[in-house]
Formats: structure tokens, C-alpha cells, sequence
């Protein structure tokens, strides 16, 4: 079997002490990446001297604040045959980078691979480290070779085959600011044309979901709930339908749940944010950018 470089690469933000326990976790990982790229937003979001436990090379580089742009500072850092993006509280399997080289030296047809979330946070409050831990620790025999087509690459865990990127010099899309909601679904689908998108169950891990504060973003999320499908679908990454689709459903869940929120969720905030954003449709005035406006800075 021929070996491939493969990168990983971690863009974060306001997560120092969480990204610090999730990469020295990564240490006991049994193929270990040929580099560990972080990208982070400020340079106190990383403490290099808490991180001796990965054990391989680590490259701290720096750039705009953003995901996209925090990524593509990455991308331009690499020279890896494959990168594979987690988020900065995704814990992957010991076996991950093994399964991730097999996967991509047995099939070079595939450009982007996500795999399978065994237990997610993002869905929910959020998972304590010591409990995302002991689910990785937990995993039973990887013997599900489930592979299947998908439409797009999951971003706590999504590794790229790099040969595609650099040919058609494919990046993230900086007009989606801060955290940058589909953005995944964008690059999978600008890459879509040259290769296949895949989920692998024999890529495995959990995603923590932290949350940052108590709550998670309202008036800022809910408006980017709209705005970024709605961008995306007239840049044809994605459908109409899906689009529509996608807006209809969180429209509706953050109505009925504005009346009794989860205590993590400020299901009031993300209406709002919903419904700002639909009012400015017809205008013209929606766009991704907007929630850097003073107007949805309340969160």
C-alpha cells in the first residue's frame, strides 16, 4: 500500500483550554498525522506549551479571523495529499488515520470523506470532555465497512483529498464570516464535480458540541440559518428545495421552541435572527456579512 501524507488541520477559537485537552487526546492516535496545522483567531486561543502530549509536529499559523479564512490559512500551510479538517473539540478514534489512508489509497475516485459521529453534542447541550472521552475509549471492533455515497462532508470531520483542491484552486468562501454555517456543504460541493463525497463508519469519533457559554448563539445564528442557504443556493452549492427545506424547518422548530427553549439554545433570538434575515430577502439586503452588523451583534 502506497502512504500518503496526510494533515491534520484545526481552525479554533475561544476553545484554548478544550483544544488543548482534545489534541494532547490525539496523541494515542496509532497512525498519527504527518503534521497538526491550528489556525486560531487570536494567539492566546492556543497554549503550544500544554500540547506536549501529541507527540508529532505541530504548526501554529495565523491569518484572518473566520472559519473559511482560518482553513484556507491551513489549505496554504499544506502540502499534504490529504488534509482532514476536525473541529477543535472532535475527538477521533485511535484508528482514524489508518482507516482515512486505506480509504483514500484504495479509491483515489474520492475527494472528500466525512465519517461516522457516533455521538454528537452540536444536537444537544454539549458533552463534557471526560464523557466524549470514554465513548472513544468505549468504541467496540470497527467491523461496520458501511461506505455511502453523501451529499456533503460533515466539518467536524471532513478530510480532503488535496490534488483536486490545488488543480481547480478551490477554497472556503470567506463571505460566510465567524463560524460560517454550511460552509461544509459549499467546498464539498464545489469539489463534487472532480470525485466523489463518501461517509465511512470506519471513520469514527465524537463530536463534544462545546458551547461556548450557556447559551449558543441567537439573533446570529438564526439569520444565518437563512441567509447562508439562501446565498449558497444562488452560487448553485446548493438546491433551491434543500434550501427552502432547511429554512422551513428551522423557521418552524425555533417558533414552537421559542415558547420553552432548551437551556442551552436561545430559540428566541434565532426567530428573530430567521425572520430579520427573511424581511431583507426581498430587498436585497441579506447576505452572510450581515451578522457582523451592529444590529446582530447581541450574541
Amino acid at each position: 500500500m502506497s502512504h500518503l501524507k496526510i494533515d491534520i488541520g484545526i481552525a479554533t477559537a475561544g476553545r484554548r483550554d478544550i483544544l488543548s485537552d482534545v489534541i494532547n487526546f490525539m496523541g494515542r492516535m496509532k497512525r498519527p498525522a504527518n503534521k497538526l496545522i491550528i489556525c486560531p483567531a487570536k494567539p492566546e486561543d492556543v497554549d503550544a506549551a500544554a500540547l506536549s502530549g501529541y507527540g508529532a509536529p505541530i504548526e501554529i499559523v495565523s491569518g484572518p479571523t473566520g472559519l473559511p479564512a482560518q482553513r484556507n490559512v491551513i489549505i496554504e500551510a499544506s502540502d499534504a495529499d490529504v488534509i482532514v479538517f476536525f473541529d477543535d473539540d472532535f475527538l477521533p478514534s485511535e484508528d482514524f488515520l489508518i482507516e482515512l489512508e486505506a480509504l483514500m489509497t484504495g479509491d483515489p475516485s474520492i475527494v472528500v470523506a466525512t465519517g461516522h459521529v457516533v455521538a454528537d453534542g452540536a444536537l444537544g447541550p454539549g458533552l463534557e470532555f471526560a464523557e466524549g472521552v470514554d465513548i472513544v475509549k468505549g468504541l467496540g471492533p470497527n467491523d461496520d465497512a458501511t461506505l455511502e455515497p453523501t451529499y456533503n462532508g460533515y466539518g467536524c470531520n471532513m478530510a480532503i483529498r488535496m490534488d483536486a483542491v490545488r488543480k481547480h484552486n478551490i477554497r472556503f468562501d470567506e463571505a460566510l464570516p465567524l463560524y460560517a454555517w454550511f460552509e461544509d456543504v459549499d467546498f464539498s460541493r464545489q469539489l463534487a464535480p472532480y470525485g466523489t463525497i463518501v461517509r465511512s463508519y470506519r471513520l469514527r469519533g465524537v463530536h463534544l458540541g462545546t458551547k461556548k457559554a450557556g447559551r449558543s448563539p441567537g439573533k446570529r445564528l438564526g439569520y444565518s440559518q437563512v441567509a447562508n442557504r439562501i446565498y449558497l443556493a444562488r452560487k448553485k452549492t446548493l438546491s433551491w428545495p434543500a434550501a427552502i427545506e432547511g429554512i422551513a424547518k428551522h423557521l418552524a422548530a425555533n417558533l414552537v421552541r421559542s415558547i420553552a427553549p432548551e437551556p442551552w439554545a436561545d430559540r428566541r433570538g434565532r426567530l428573530i435572527g430567521n425572520l430579520k434575515a427573511l424581511s431583507e430577502w426581498p430587498s436585497g439586503r441579506m447576505s452572510p456579512g450581515r451578522i457582523l452588523d451592529s444590529d446582530l451583534k447581541n450574541s
